[in-house]
Parts: structure tokens; sequence; C-alpha cells
């Protein structure tokens, strides 16, 4: 058969297994050039990006999920095949693939590729990560690979940027289909019942690739036959039944036996292209990994890091947080300077400004945690946190699988659910996502950080850490508990079922691609700003009209905005929120903040502005407000340290965020786990709140 040559592709996938590197080639080929939506039909994130080549033409990269076969279940990995194999409705086919290879585990990675190179797509390998291959002694003939392979090979080091120009050339210029496709070998009996069922595909107008993936794809799943019937007529599948039995009948395990053809040729391509040379001694990793994966030192390590970590975000964003603060102050001031006194001057200073402006103060802290994050992702810790907390997540009856959109969820917890597509189990994935919003996310750390600055004092523990950094770690880890007890929980009862078995690969540590984590940082602070200057800047408004109206002349601020629209509101479902310690103040915010938690602050920067009106000043901070702020007819002061603690056990444990209802809902197709997920989180939220506020009043 011709093969077609193709001539500057527009139209790019680009495809790995997971912990390969291929997030960073995509970084370094696009740049910022990305964008982010779902694909056609379905919950997946779909990630694009633009290429732009030396002679100024571009072309459409996608970034597909992480997978190690094209005959993966998980919802996310199969994806990647239904792209490349031209099934997802509304979705093209790409013109070329790039696939990517971690090099120290070239023969493992090699899997996939030889699957893509059997649907005769044109092909460029990646070899990544050849630095840390050539130090453990794997040593790759990049052009002996190519020939053996039929296709184009290139050597990179994606954090370093070595080889991208080479490739992007490479991707410009011409590219082919493989051919040396179909060399692992079929023989006896099933080569007899491959080719029966190839003929009966190829006579349904399936192109010759197509029905060859299709053909191995049922022959190789005897037991997952019902995941392939939308799409395959069902006398097909009553023949592959048969199939099967006769391949058992003659002692041929259906699920292994193309796998094993497949490494018996890629063994071969490795025996003429790689040469392994190790020098005896035990490697960088392994000798860390006898302390970072050991059974008591690792979660020694993973407590102490995590504390750390938020000592380092509480105490490095103070500056740029004060920075950020007075210019809001600064702003605030000139407006008040330059326009008349009324309305108008009010709503932009004491609304919009004071809304706005008490929320993006914490950006810094925001940053350092996407910071953080990406490090631990990038070295590869990440991965032996999953691993040492598989020992606990077991115990709840999940594995550590379920730890990667938990640990996710410490971003958002959106990303979190959306993670886990890769959980194979639907129970399983389920009590993931019904637990994954109990991890404190980045939208929390406002409220957190607001509530611990204003009232846990700045004092040493051991002389070393302060009590705002052990109150941080504390209540991301009542989060973490409370998550794990209630996975335990829904796995004995509603979701009950066998706790699966959990295989890691666990990546060689290595140097953080620093530019794809401030690219991550970048994306996430837009998208952080995004959020203030619209959802939060039109609450914000909404909320002066509620707070300011209607006019009360001749009352004190205090008992205007007591009267107000809002106030109204805070002080009818002040009844309901009086046995946790809150007054109908913090019922405003909380009511407010059900759209995103962070509104609270916002929602208390534009009540106190308004409160604290008449001074004059522009000020948009709040912490020195809700200090000084009493109860004007017991005179108690309306937020105390104990009062502080109940906002953020609430917070913590409770579902204020309708976005992420949403992507449950999405998720899961219905409204009936959405509506559970809200209903258990609020009573679990309003249960333990309730319990710190009484047992702090007992103490005193």
């Amino acid at each position: 058969m011709e093969k077609s040559v193709l001539v500057s592709p527009r139209r790019i996938a680009i495809i790995g297994n997971p912990n390969c590197g291929k997030t960073t080639i995509f970084n370094r080929l696009t740049g910022l050039r990305q964008k982010v939506a779902n694909y056609p039909g379905v919950t997946v994130e779909k990630k694009e990006g633009t290429i732009t080549f030396a002679d100024g033409s571009e072309a459409t990269l996608l970034d597909l999920p992480g997978t190690y076969s094209l005959n993966a279940n998980a919802p996310d990995e199969k994806i990647a095949a239904d792209v490349l194999l031209g099934r997802l409705d509304g979705m093209y086919s790409p013109d070329m693939v790039i696939c990517v290879v971690d090099a120290a585990n070239i023969e493992r990675n090699l899997y996939m590729v030889s699957q893509i190179i059997d649907l005769q797509i044109p092909t460029i390998l990646v070899l990544n990560m050849v630095d840390a291959a050539e130090k453990q002694g794997v040593h790759i003939d990049s052009s002996k690979l190519s020939k053996e392979l039929g296709i184009q090979v290139i050597a990179t080091v994606g954090s370093k940027g070595s080889g991208i120009g080479e490739l992007k050339a490479a991707i410009n210029g011409e590219v082919v289909p493989s051919t040396r496709a179909r060399e692992w070998e079929m023989q006896g009996v099933l080569l007899e019942e491959y080719n029966e069922l190839n003929d009966m595909l190829l006579k349904l107008n399936l192109s010759e690739p197509l029905a060859f993936h299709e053909t191995v794809t049922l022959l190789s799943s005897p037991n997952n036959l019902d995941s392939h019937s939308p799409r395959i007529a069902p006398e097909i599948i009553a023949h592959v039944m048969k199939d099967h039995m006769n391949l058992s009948s003659h002692g041929i395990d259906c699920e292994t036996v193309f796998i094993e053809s497949r490494y018996e040729w890629i063994k071969k391509v490795c025996d003429e292209a790689v040469v392994n040379n190790p020098d005896g001694s035990v490697s960088f990793s392994d000798r860390i990994d006898r302390i970072l994966t050991h059974k008591v030192w690792g979660f020694v390590v993973f407590i102490g890091l995590m504390t750390v970590i938020f000592q380092a975000i509480f105490s490095w964003a103070q500056i740029p947080m004060e920075l950020i603060s007075s210019a809001f102050d600064f702003i605030g001031v000139q407006i008040t300077q330059l326009m008349p006194k009324g309305d108008l001057q009010d709503l932009i200073v004491n609304g919009g400004l004071a809304g706005v402006g008490a929320v993006v103060i914490f950006l810094p802290q925001i940053l350092f945690l996407f910071l953080f994050i990406g490090l631990l992702e990038d070295t590869g810790y990440m991965a032996r946190a999953a691993f040492i907390m598989d020992r606990l997540m077991s115990k709840v009856g999940l594995h550590g699988k379920s730890f990667i959109p938990m640990l996710s969820s410490f971003a958002c917890a959106i990303p979190g659910i959306m993670a886990t597509r890769t959980i194979e189990s639907r129970k399983d994935r389920l009590v993931t996502m019904l637990v994954a919003p109990l991890v404190s996310c980045s939208a929390r750390l406002p409220v957190y950080a607001l509530m611990i600055a204003a009232f846990i004092p700045n004092q040493k523990v051991f002389g070393i850490l302060s009590l705002p950094a052990l109150t941080f770690v504390s209540i991301y880890l009542l989060g973490l508990v409370v998550a794990m007890a209630m996975a335990w929980l829904f796995k004995k009862t509603l979701l009950k079922s066998e706790t699966p078995t959990f295989i890691m690969e666990l990546p060689p540590y290595k140097m953080p691609d620093f530019k794809s984590i401030l690219m991550q940082m970048w994306e996430r602070g837009v998208l952080f700003l995004q959020r203030a200057g619209t959802i939060i800047l039109g609450v914000s408004i909404v909320l002066w009209f509620l707070a300011t109206y209607p006019r009360n002349e001749g009352a004190t601020p205090s008992e205007h905005i007591r009267h107000s629209f809002a106030g109204q509101a805070g002080r009818f479902i002040e009844p309901v929120i009086k046995p946790l310690g809150f007054d109908w103040k913090i019922g405003i915010g909380l009511v407010t903040s059900l759209l995103q938690r962070e509104v609270f602050v916002s929602t208390m920067g534009t009540i106190y502005n308004i409160n604290d009106a008449d001074a004059g000043d522009g000020s948009v901070s709040i912490r020195q407000h809700m200090q000084d702020d009493v109860d004007p007819v017991t005179g108690a002061h309306t937020f105390t340290l104990l009062t502080a603690i109940c906002i953020m056990v609430y917070y913590a444990l409770s579902m204020q965020c309708m976005s992420t209802v949403a992507v449950m809902r999405r998720e899961t197709n219905g409204w009936k786990w959405p509506a559970f997920q809200f209903g258990y989180m609020t009573l679990l939220a309003y249960g333990f709140t309730f319990a710190v506020y009484r047992v702090g009043l007992l103490l005193g």
C-alpha cells in the first residue's frame, strides 16, 4: 500500500506514558499559547496549544491524557485512544502524533509506541530525559532505534529545553507512517481467529488500521466485552465470545498473548538499539526512597514537608501581601479625594474596591501554594506521596490512585474530581469524588489566612515553627483526616466493594522544570484574578447594594447595615448559626460564599468598609475592623479566637462552592450524588463546628 507523505501538519497530538515528561515537552513547544476546554460530549479536560515554526507557520498541538496503552479502560485514558482512532464525535483525528517516552524506561514505554505504529499514523518518537537515562547506564542509539521502528527519533531533555529546536524542525518537515508496522507475530489458532474476525470488521467498511486495532482489542479482552458493545454490533460480540472459547480450549490466554507478542518484538528492537551498562551501585533515587517511602519515616517526612511548606507560604507571602494591601489603600484614598462624596464613590471604594481588594491581597499565598505543588510534581516526590499514602488509603478501602485526585484538590476540588477518571472502579471513583472536596483547596486559603492573621498569635513553637503555620497545617490535616474517615464509611455502607490492588511506577528524581512551574503559576494566578475581577466584583457590587439600602437617615453605620437588606437576611438565618458562635454578619458571608469560598473574605471587606464609610479614608483593610467589632447591645467582640477557629473548621468541611457542585453533576450525569454531597458536607461542617464551639466554651 502506498504511504502518503504529510508536509507541515496542522493538527498534531502529543501522547506518552505518565511521568515521561510529556507535559514539559508540550509547554516547551507551545509556551503560553495554550487553552483548556473539554472534549466534545464528555467531561474530560482538553488542552491545546499553538506551535510557531521558524518560517512563521503554525500548528495546533493537542495534549492527550497520559496512558500506558491504547486499550486502557479509565475514562481519561480511553479518550487518548478515541482521539487517535477518530471515534470521538466532533473531534478531528490528528494528522501526526508526537510520542514521548522516558528514555530510562524505554522498553516499557515502547509498548504504546508499537500500538501507534500499528495504526499507521505519521509519528515522531521523542526520547525524553536522555541525561537521566545515561546516568543510569542506559545508552540509546537514536539512529538504530529509528531504523528498527521506521519512524524519526529525537533525543531531548525537556526540563532544559535540549532538543526542542530539532523537534520543531522535524514536526515542520516531512513525516511519514512507519514501514515496520505489525512486525510482532501471531501464530497458529490465534492467527486464524484474528484473520476471520478482521475480515468481518473490514466488511463493515472500517479502515485497515482501525480494523486491525479493533480485532486485537476484542480478542485480548475476554472479560471486558461489554465496554465495546456500544460501537460493535451484537453479532460481532457473539462471534468474539466463541473465539475466546476456542482459544481458551487450546490453552491460549487471550489477555496476555498479545502483550507477550509485542514485548518479544520490543525486546528485539531494544537489543539492537539500547545498551545497558549499569555500574552495579544503588541509584540516587533508590537511596532516597529508602527513607521517603519507608513505612514510618515516609510519613514523618511527608508531615514535616507539609509543615515547612505552609510555614513558608505564611511567612514568605507577608511582604507582597502588605504591598498589595497598601496599593489598594492608596487607590481607595485617591478615589475618595478625586470623586465627590456620594453613592457612586461609596460603590467604587466600599463596594467593588473593598470586595476585590480583600481577596486579591491573598494572591501571593495562592502563587506560593502552586509553586510548591509544581515542585513536588516535577521532582518526582508526588508519586512517593501517593505510594506512602496507599498504606493509609488501603485502611479505608481505597488505594494510592485515589490519593492523586485528593492531592490535586489542595489546588482546587474541580481538577481533583476530574482526576478520578484514572480510577477504573466506578464505586472507588465515586467515593473519591465524594470526599475530594473535603481536602482544603486554594479557595479556602484566603479564609484561613484572614482568620489566622487576625486572631492567631504570632508565637514560636519549639523555637522553630510559628503558631500560625501550625494552625495552617492543622486545618489542612483536619480536612484530610475527615476525608479518609468518610471514605471508610462510604466503602462500608453506600458504595461497598473490595479494596483494589495498587501498582504504581515511581519515576526517578529529577531537577524541576522551573519554566513549566512558572507557567502553571501564571495560569492559576490569571484565573484567580479573573475570578476576582468578574464573579467576586459582581458579588461585591450586589452586596454593596443590599448592605446600603434601604437608607436609614440618622442611623449609625452599624445600625444602618443591621437594618439593610443584607442585614435583614443575616438576622433571618442568625438563629440557625447562633449555636456555632456565628452572628448575622458572618451569616451574610456564609450565604454569599456559597458561590465561591473566597467570597466570604470579600463579603467581610464590603460589610466592614460600609460600616466604616464615615471614616472617609478609602481603606480596604478589614483585619483591624474585625478585631475591633463589638456587639452594640452586649459589648462582646463579634470575632474572637474561638470564632475564628470555628469559621475555619466550618469552611474546611462545608461545600461552599457551586462550581464544584456543577462539575460533580457533570461527572456523575445527574443531581443525585451532588445533592447528597452538598447535604452530607453541610451537616458534617455544622456538627463539627458546633462541637468545637461547645468545647471551646467549656475550656473558657
